[in-house]
This record gives structure tokens, sequence and C-alpha cells, in this order.
């Protein structure tokens, strides 16, 4: 029974039998917390037929409703908002509904693909905290998609070239020594980004020096010789000098080994890899081509530019006079050639921080102008930074949260937690571990996905780890809770089953209410592009069975009827909790 189209019919006969004309829109939402109510009909739409007060109109259907419905308990009006209850025994049939679904909250395929864009880092550094709340919500946006029916296809863009990369390139080639991940011990990404950092100080004392000798701050910093060094290395590899091209294959060799590494313990995965060392160079054809067509224009110096003026932005540069390429350049190459490669998506979403909202306005703008009729599909999933109690982070200054070391230090908290709480004297030690993982990973994730993508956010790890409040642990410690509920009904004989039950506990209205939201959720979140709507509702969903098992003692229940719906309703609570954290990429214990 899809409870929400059969309230929705129903409220359209009511409709067309009080006021005498059909209605197709309304606005029914959930209840305000509040008040007494799980579903709202928004009434001000319909005094234009009913010719009421809102107040007069929602009276009069609420009162229509209760009377011929057969699906509304009663109900109140608070101004023009009639707040409905719904009868036990439509609960219990849309909980019998639910129980007999194997499929419950898994969509079929649609036959529809998308793409999704995540992480797509730099070579000259390891991955850091922004890069998790990064692969965090590409992917769980890519598992949304993939429980709403669509073929996901995971991708990234190396940004494996550039002036960036030179730089590490520069500081190693001056003060490398020939020092590599095996004679440091350092993991790959780690020793290269230990040379950008080194290549910053440099930099600096150098531009210092010059400053104090009379150069003004421009002049140092385009006479700094590590600088023209870098900018020299960039050159030479556009020109594909073989020495220079050795040492970037090798360097990046380091960074893609530490880089996976990072990645498995994140749990995130991509279907394909696109290089930006190799995608500019079709932007620059594109670029060439939108100078022939009249689309882009060249300046004096030899530069190429778009002119976005009369689109209420500004010209932006395409090509540099010395014929190099921008990150714009090869944006244009990677997006034409991942529609090439995947023809049949429907969009692209691109998981990237607020601070390039500006540069995706100007990319998808570019597109549309050289004709590709898709980039109307292109979308920019724009996401808010990541602040620390220490403020903010800088890659250049060292001053970043490394990621491997987050996670490592959430997992070590986890542990800790674990063995003080005394409840793993039957686990073995790799079963701890496990455990560990579980837990630190989950409250990581958890606690980085729960805040709108779109706003900037405070990362604390000791609150994001605690078994009570707003966390993954908790919602983890629940799932552990049912399942030890279900193992205990197993060992008592008491099977699972949903008839001969037709009153329920108000605690039990509110968990059927909340199960049955699930694939409205997944929707919602999958429309807006926000894990958060799917991990505030796992949080909803696991406090309210908390409240319904401290009400009820479940095993104290006399009715066998009773006894069995509550655990075949434990049971489905558990597959849903499961079934919502899987797709924010975390994983629940069994036992905890």
């Amino acid at each position: 029974m899809n409870l929400d189209l059969t309230l929705r019919s129903e409220i359209q006969k009511t409709v067309a039998v009080l006021f005498h004309q059909s209605v197709e829109q309304l606005q029914l939402q959930p209840t305000n917390v509040e008040f007494e109510g799980t579903h709202t009909l928004v009434c001000f739409p319909l005094t234009k037929i009913s010719k009421k007060k809102p107040e007069e109109t929602a009276q009069a259907v609420g009162e229509y409703l209760q009377a011929h419905s057969g699906l509304v308990s009663k109900f109140n009006v608070v101004k023009g908002f009639l707040n409905l209850s719904i009868k036990d025994e439509v609960w219990v049939k849309v909980f019998e509904g639910i129980y007999a679904d194997k499929s419950f909250g898994i969509i079929q395929p649609l036959g529809k693909e998308i793409m999704v864009e995540y992480s797509s880092p730099n070579t000259n550094k390891p991955l850091h905290l922004g890069h998790l709340r990064n692969n965090f919500l590409g992917y769980s946006v890519a598992e949304i998609y993939k429980a709403l029916g669509y073929t996901v296809h995971k991708v990234q863009i190396i940004n494996d070239r550039g002036i960036h990369i030179c730089k590490s390139m520069a500081a190693w080639k001056l003060y490398g020594h020939g020092e590599t991940p095996e004679s440091s011990g350092l993991k790959g990404d780690k020793l290269v980004g230990k040379y950008y950092v080194e290549f910053d100080k440099k930099f600096k004392a150098q531009c210092k020096e010059l400053e104090e000798k009379g150069a003004t701050k421009e002049e140092a910093e385009k006479q700094a010789p590590i600088m023209k060094l870098a900018v020299q290395m960039l050159q030479q590899w556009e020109q594909k000098d073989p020495e220079t091209w050795k040492l970037w294959s090798t360097m990046n060799g380091w960074v893609y080994t530490g880089f996976d590494a990072t990645y498995k313990r994140m749990g995130v995965d991509f279907e394909k890899l696109y290089y930006e060392s190799t995608t500019y160079l079709l932007g620059k054809e594109e670029v060439l081509r939108g100078v022939e067509q009249g689309v882009f224009f060249k300046k004096e110096d030899g530069s190429v530019w778009v002119d976005l003026t009369a689109d209420g932005l500004d010209q932006k540069v395409l090509l540099r006079s010395d014929g190099t390429s921008v990150y714009m350049t090869q944006d244009i190459g990677t997006a034409i050639l991942r529609f090439r490669d995947f023809p049949k998506i429907e969009g692209q979403v691109y998981t990237v921080g607020n601070e390039q909202e500006y540069h995706f306005k100007v990319l998808f703008l570019i597109l549309g102008k050289l004709g590709y009729a898709w980039a109307k599909k292109c979308y920019h999933l724009s996401y808010g930074m990541v602040d620390l109690p220490t403020g903010k982070m800088k890659s250049r200054e060292g001053t970043v949260v490394d990621a491997d070391d987050l996670m490592e230090e959430m997992v070590e908290e986890a542990a800790k937690q674990t063995r003080e709480l005394g409840k793993i004297d039957e686990m073995t030690e790799q079963e701890v571990n496990d455990l560990a993982e579980m837990i630190g990973l989950g409250a990581l994730k958890f606690f980085l996905l729960k805040v709108d993508p779109k706003k900037r956010m405070m990362f604390d790890p000791t609150e994001s780890i605690q078994l009570q409040g707003h966390t993954g642990p908790f919602i983890q410690y629940t799932h552990a809770r049912i399942k030890s509920i279900l193992r205990k009904a197993e060992s008592l004989n008491i099977s699972p089953a949903v008839q001969d039950v037709v009153s329920l506990e108000p605690a039990e209205r509110e968990v059927i209410f909340k199960i049955n939201q699930y694939t409205t959720k997944l929707q919602e979140a999958g429309r807006e592009f926000s894990p958060a709507i799917v991990a505030n509702y796992a949080y909803e969903l696991a406090k309210e069975y908390n409240q319904f098992y401290q009400a009820i003692p479940i095993f104290n229940e006399s009715d066998p009827a009773k006894l069995r719906f509550r655990i075949a309703f434990s049971q489905i609570t558990a597959n849903t909790i499961e079934k919502a954290m899987a797709v924010l990429g975390i994983r629940v214990p069994d036992k905890m």
C-alpha cells in the first residue's frame, strides 16, 4: 500500500465532493514535530475553490476524511494547515506491504546513466580533510543514484600537470638528492607533498632576498630562481623534453601508489580515470577551433580569450601567450571526452568546492558556445569548506590535516572506546580491529555527510565519535542493538510475523512512518544531490527506534502476535538503517 498516493487520492475525492471542483496539485508534507499527526495538508491554495477561509477549508476537509476515507483517525487544524493522524490498521497494512516486499528500498534499473566526478586531486600533495568531504560526497551521490536505478559512472580527473606539479619537481630536483619513497619510508604522495612545502619555503626566502635588493614584490616573484626553474620545467614538459617527462612520470607514479592506498581505506572507487596531461590537448584543439569560428579571440600577445561580458561575467583566458594551457582548457577537453566515452549519460556531476563556482559557470557557458547541447546536463555539486578548531588549512605551508592521519586517529579512538566499553570479550583481535575500522571511519563519514553540502562546516573529531547524539556511532550502535534482539528472538524460537495485529503503540507508529519514508528521502537526496538528507533520515529512524525500545520491553509482551510483529518490525528497521548507511558508504556492525 502506497500510503501517500492513497491519501492524496482520498483528499482529491474529498475536495471534489465538498467543493464541486477537481484539484490536481496538493501540498502534502510531513507534520511539524510540535503538532500531532504525520501528514499535513496545506489548505491555503484550496480557498480559491472552497470560497472559505483557510481554517474553515481545513476543518471541512478533515471532518470529511475522518468520516469517509477509512484512513484518518483524527485531525487538528492550525491556521490553514490540516494535520492528519492515520488509523492503526492502515499503518499495519503499510508495514505488511513493506515486510512482504523483498526489494523494499531498491528501485529497479531505469535504463538511465549518469556520471559523477569526485576527488580529482593534484599530484603535488597528499589528500587532506577537504578531499575527504569531497570523496565521501561524490561517492555517496553516486551510490544514491545507483539505488535510484541509474547506471552510474564514477570518474575523476587527475590534475597531473601544470605549474603546481612543476613546483614539487623543481624542489626535488634541487634538494631531493635522489630521495624516494623506499629510501625515505614515506608514502609517495607524502614525499612529493614534502617538496611542495619545501618549494614554498625556498620561494619565499628568495623573494625576500630580491626585495631587499630593491626588486618589487611582483618582480621578485617572477625572478626568484626556483620559480623560474618551475616555469621552465612546465614549458619543457609541454615540449615533451625527455628528462622532464621522466621525472614527471616517476614522481606522479609515487603519488598514484599513495593515493590508491588512501582510497582503499576511504572505501571509494572509480570506474575510469581521466588525466589532465591528455585531456588538455583536446581542450587546446577545441579552443583553436573556437578562434576559427569566432567564438574566442586572440590578443596581440597571442593569448586566447573568451568574452562573457554579455552573459554577465567577464573575459577569461583559455591559452596563455606562450601557448601553455590553463585549467579551463583541460576541463573543456575532459567534458567533451567524457560525453564521447559515455554518450548515453543523462548528466555529469562535478563534485568540487564552492570556491570554483565561477569556474564552472564559465565552463558550462563555453561548452554551450562551442555548440554542445549537453552543456545544460552538467551540474556543479558545490560544497563548503571544512574548518577546524585550529583554523584554515594551507597545503603550501604544510598546515593541512592529512587524510591518512585523520582516518588513523579516528580508528585508534574507536578502538580505545570499544575496549573501554568492555563488550569485546567474545571477539578475536581481528574482529576488534575490524569493528574499530567500521566505527572510526563511519563516524568520520557521517559527520562530514550529515551537513548540507552547500554549507561550510566545522569538523569536531571528538564530537563525531560519540555513541550518543547526532553521530554515526549512535546509528551503528542502534543497528547492533537490533541485531542482538533478533539473535535473542531466534534463540527463543520467536519467528517474525505481521498478522493479527490491529493496534499500535505511538512509538511503533512513528517508526513505521519513518521506514515508509525511505524511498521518498532517497529520491529527495538524488534531486538535491545531498547525502545529508539520507544521513539525517538514518539518524531520525535510529532515534525513533531507540524511543520505542526504551518505552516498550519487547520480550515482556504476553500477546504472541504483538511479540512476533515487534520482531518483524525490528528486523525491517535494521535492514532500512543498513541500506541508508550503505549509500553513505558506511558499514554497520552486527555486534558492538
